[in-house]
């Protein structure tokens, strides 16, 4: 990872936190690979419930709660945690929406969605951002294993989730965005 004010200047976490639909409404929320907290100190001044924040490096836990104490987000919880192999621990249904922001070019990644999808309520959100492969960007995986859209999309069917179409995330040049749900939501509202 680098600098954490340089990482920063790649993102408008309000922006594209807003564009994927985590706003007011939502009550908790989960990151996978939460980082430098880029995106769970945006959603915990957002969320009205607990966000939880995971990753697999305790460097990157301790950062992000050391952020949350210093602004005084009291609604933060951050776990060291391979939630590929040991899930979340976190109830079925229980999250209203899932951060799944630079992640899914993992090799589990079917694994993750799978968690994802488990802890998503009825009517929750998973905003899915990754880098483009399509221009050049200045951070990033190897764009050979940068998932497509397309990828992220069969991977959510697979683990009984629809997709949005591509969300414009204008406010961040350099990433492709989209929402799952699941899909017994989106046929329960379709006319």
């Amino acid at each position: 990872m680098p600098d954490p004010a340089y990482w920063e200047t790649f993102f408008d976490p309000h922006c594209i936190l807003s564009r994927l639909g985590c706003d007011g409404s939502r009550r908790n929320v989960v990151e996978f690979g939460c980082g430098y907290g880029t995106f769970t100190i945006s959603a915990a001044k957002i969320a009205r419930g607990t966000v939880f924040a995971f990753d697999i490096e305790p460097e990157m836990v301790e950062l992000t709660q050391a952020r949350a104490d210093a602004q005084g987000l009291s609604n933060v919880a951050v776990s060291v945690r391979d939630c590929c192999e040991n899930g979340t621990e976190l109830d079925d249904q229980s999250i209203d929406f899932v951060m799944l922001f630079n992640i899914l070019h993992i090799e589990q990644s079917l694994e993750l969605l799978r968690e994802a999808s488990r802890i998503l309520s009825s009517s929750g959100v998973i905003g899915v951002i990754h880098w483009r492969s399509d221009i050049s960007t200045p951070r990033g995986p190897s764009v050979e294993i940068r998932p497509s859209l397309e990828t992220v999309r069969d991977l959510g069917d697979s683990v009984g989730l629809d997709s949005s179409d591509l969300i414009e995330l204008d406010c961040c040049s350099w990433h492709w965005g989209l929402t799952l749900r699941r899909q017994s939501f989106r046929k329960a509202r379709s006319p």
